[in-house]
């Protein structure tokens, strides 16, 4: 972080999704001004307008904002990642990406806890909030696998419980909170010293570099997972199943990436669509027959009146 050697924990993702803003509004609003760190957080807005950094402006007394690619962490400010971009840390800076939706959605949560941890370590601090589904469980792996720490917010004060009961079941939490204590546990925290930085799992790196197109993939996939029999939803391409993770995850080579429960999700609307498309091709077909048959019952009223035209000529 930009003027900054600190060996405490001075970073902070959040990843939040549906009923996440309440909570996110009354985290900027509990703040001390100039807090110890930088927050950065993942809100899922897809390609919407966002108008959150307003919003936590006028609820606290600290800095937020839509960051650019390459700006450099400040302490005391809040970053969101802006619509339809993946936000990323890379050292001490920001890095947003147009690449391949994961869990279905961009900006996702899990590419900015994976790169937090991979940079930062011990230093980081993740931090699960409401959401449907399961974004941010892998992310929230892999900062524990870095010996960072994981925060939830309790499922029960959770306007949707989904992803931080599936942070509870899968990681190893060292913090559940409620909203209205979610402030002072992270201030708390960053005033800890954060530790021994720890070696990164090599699958974690490999998965890193594949999430924003760096090797190449169709090979490096073979080195952290095995062809599964299921197609990606969004491209139609062969998914890897990735090894050794729990929950299951899985990878294709153009970068989409989902947990087992985002699969589901993504397959059944897929499915949905198709039986649209399917009704719509046969209700088509229905007219097209339907009009065939009355433009030959015409015909035949045509060419009986007109026999019956010539008969009476002839008489």
């Amino acid at each position: 972080m930009k003027g900054s050697a600190s060996p405490l924990r001075d970073i902070v993702v959040i990843g939040a999704s549906a009923g996440g803003i309440p909570v996110l509004l009354e985290l900027a609003a509990a703040l001390p001004a100039r807090f110890p760190g930088a927050i950065l957080i993942v809100q899922h807005i897809g390609a919407h307008r966002s108008y959150l950094p307003e919003l936590l402006r006028d609820s606290g007394s600290n800095p937020a904002v839509h960051p650019t690619s390459g700006q450099v962490l400040e302490r005391g400010t809040l970053y969101v990642a802006p619509p339809d971009r993946h936000m990323l840390l890379v050292g001490n800076h920001i890095r947003l990406t147009h690449d391949a939706k994961e869990n279905h959605v961009r900006p996702a949560i899990d590419p900015l806890f994976r790169s937090a941890a991979i940079a930062h370590g011990p230093r980081v601090i993740g931090t699960i909030l409401s959401g449907r589904l399961d974004d941010g469980t892998a992310g929230l792996l892999a900062i524990k696998a870095c010996g960072g720490l994981a925060v939830v917010q309790d499922p029960e004060d959770a306007q949707e419980p989904g992803m931080p009961r599936s942070a509870l079941d899968h990681v190893a939490c060292d913090r559940v909170v409620t909203r209205a204590s979610l402030a002072d546990t992270l201030v708390s925290l960053m005033r800890e010293p954060a530790g021994m930085a720890q070696e990164i799992p090599p699958p974690l790196l490999e998965e890193h570099r594949l999430s924003v197109g760096e090797p190449e993939p169709m090979d490096d996939l073979d080195n952290i997972g095995v062809p599964s029999k299921i197609v990606c939803p969004d491209c139609s391409g062969v998914l890897w199943s990735l090894s050794g993770k729990h929950p299951p995850r899985y990878r294709c080579h153009t970068g989409h990436a989902y947990s087992l429960q985002s699969l589901l999700h993504a397959q059944a609307a897929r499915a949905e669509d198709a039986l649209w498309k399917a009704l719509r091709v046969l209700e088509e077909r229905e007219y097209l027959l339907r009009s065939a048959s009355q433009d030959d019952e015409a015909a035949h009223i045509a060419l009986h009146s007109e026999t019956l035209k010539k008969m009476i000529r002839a008489k």
